[in-house]
């Protein structure tokens, strides 16, 4: 399954100076927060998040919140993506991957997720 978003970067900048810590405190853990260099980077972080829900096809809502998916780095500073055992156990989620780019004002999150899915579920011709 995969999921795309873009985000204007000054959306989110806004966001920032309105409501400050707040702002990202609706979106983000605390883990999350310490990553966040700038407001571009937030847009980042944002646009992966609503790229998961489209992957998933349910939006941010109800059967999956931003708090549900946490942006990770691993060593080398790629980002990475973890699931509450909520949305792992209700998608069955096997694996996913992540990709963020930022040009000028945007910022685009791609999200791939492989799900284990029983074969008598796949549409077939």
């Amino acid at each position: 399954m995969i999921g795309i978003d873009l985000i204007k970067a000054s959306r989110m900048q806004q966001m920032l100076e309105k409501f400050g810590d707040k702002a990202l405190s609706r979106f983000l853990s605390d883990d999350e927060k310490t990553l966040i260099k700038n407001y571009k980077t937030a847009a980042g972080f944002w646009a992966t998040k609503e790229a998961v829900s489209k992957a998933l096809g349910t939006g941010i809502g109800a059967e999956c919140s931003f708090f549900d998916i946490k942006v990770y780095k691993d060593e080398k500073g790629a980002p990475k993506l973890s699931f509450s055992k909520k949305l792992v156990e209700q998608f069955k989620i096997v694996d996913a991957a992540l990709s963020i780019t930022h040009d000028g004002e945007y910022a685009i999150a791609v999200v791939s997720i492989e799900v284990s899915t029983p074969a008598d579920k796949i549409k077939q011709f």
